[in-house]
């Protein structure tokens, strides 16, 4: 499997799994939490200097929801923010080998 096919596969699962929501209405502690686990993954991106701006771009609408009242809008953005996080890590990780496995031709 190549890289970018692997890394697609990586974030089409994860996305997926972001969107998985229950029957039960968010609270401001499922934000919270929410959002403190997105915040981790994006850190360590950033640790490995390969954030996304969409991660970002997820995080905010994720704090707008949540000024908002809209606790179950701002944990399903803080959810995909952290799958997107947690994608750019594992691009991030698999690129420091895979590159060696390319050939020049």
């Amino acid at each position: 499997m190549s890289m970018i096919k692997a890394s697609s596969l990586m974030l089409t699962c994860a996305l997926l799994m972001s969107g998985a929501t229950s029957a039960l209405a968010a609270t401001e502690a499922d934000y919270k939490t929410a959002l403190a686990a997105a915040e981790a993954a994006n850190k360590e991106a950033a640790g490995l200097r390969n954030q996304w701006t969409v991660t970002a771009a997820a995080i905010a609408a994720a704090k707008k929801a949540a000024e908002t009242g809209d606790f179950d809008k701002a944990v399903a953005s803080s959810n995909e923010a952290e799958a997107l996080a947690k994608a750019s890590i594992f691009q991030a990780t698999s690129e420091k080998t895979l590159w060696k496995d390319m050939q020049i031709r």
